[in-house]
């Protein structure tokens, strides 16, 4: 565990911001990729919700140069399975089944695992996490919420997602126990729809300069 708990340190260190991806066609998903990549953002997490998904991030993976691609929303194993071949570097859950948690402790690909809860990190920790997902941020409590876990949780760092944007990323970002967030605001339909790439190039570099 303590191989994937670098490995994993290692992608989500890379910037404070890592963008959260719904897309639904591979020629975007690589076109959006480099703009992010562009503005500083090279870790990005795409998410299995839509059916271009896992081919967007075999083509990311394959095309996008500095790009750490990873797949969010894996639920189970059949999901784990496809998102590795497709050529994921991490794999990010909204929560955690032990199902999914033997998929990834006989994977080698890092598995970043969402908690909302003081009882699921404690959970995770007994499992040998570190790094988890604290989501959805907002609606569970927020940096508050997630602050007053810092002291009786010492030792476990979180990614938050859900609900967080440029006005409130810092509140999170500074915390002792925050090593980066997780948003979508840096890709936004509308600038995907009109293939604004410098636009999002530029919330990229905006998302890459805020300091914890």
């Amino acid at each position: 565990m303590g191989e994937k708990t670098e490995k994993l340190l290692s992608i989500l260190k890379l910037q404070p911001v890592v963008p959260v991806l719904i897309v639904d066609d591979v020629k975007s998903a690589v076109l959006l990729a480099r703009a992010l990549v562009a503005g500083g953002l090279k870790a990005i997490e795409i998410t299995m919700r839509t059916s271009a998904a896992l081919d967007a991030v075999r083509a990311v993976a394959d095309e996008v140069e500095g790009a750490e691609v990873g797949a969010g929303t894996i639920l189970n194993v059949a999901h784990w399975d496809a998102a590795v071949a497709a050529g994921s570097r991490f794999i990010v859950s909204p929560g955690a089944t032990q199902e999914l948690l033997d998929a990834a402790r006989s994977s080698s690909v890092p598995l970043l695992p969402g908690a909302a809860t003081a009882s699921e990190v404690m959970a995770l920790r007994e499992e040998g996490y570190q790094v988890l997902k604290f989501f959805p941020a907002e609606q569970a409590g927020g940096a508050a919420y997630l602050k007053a876990l810092s002291s009786p949780l010492a030792g476990t760092v979180f990614c938050p997602t859900g609900g967080i944007s440029l006005k409130n990323a810092m509140d999170y970002l500074s915390l002792p126990n925050v090593i980066c967030v997780g948003g979508s605001w840096v890709a936004p339909k509308e600038l995907i729809a009109a293939g604004d790439w410098a636009g999002i190039t530029k919330l990229a570099s905006e998302a890459a300069a805020l300091k914890g």
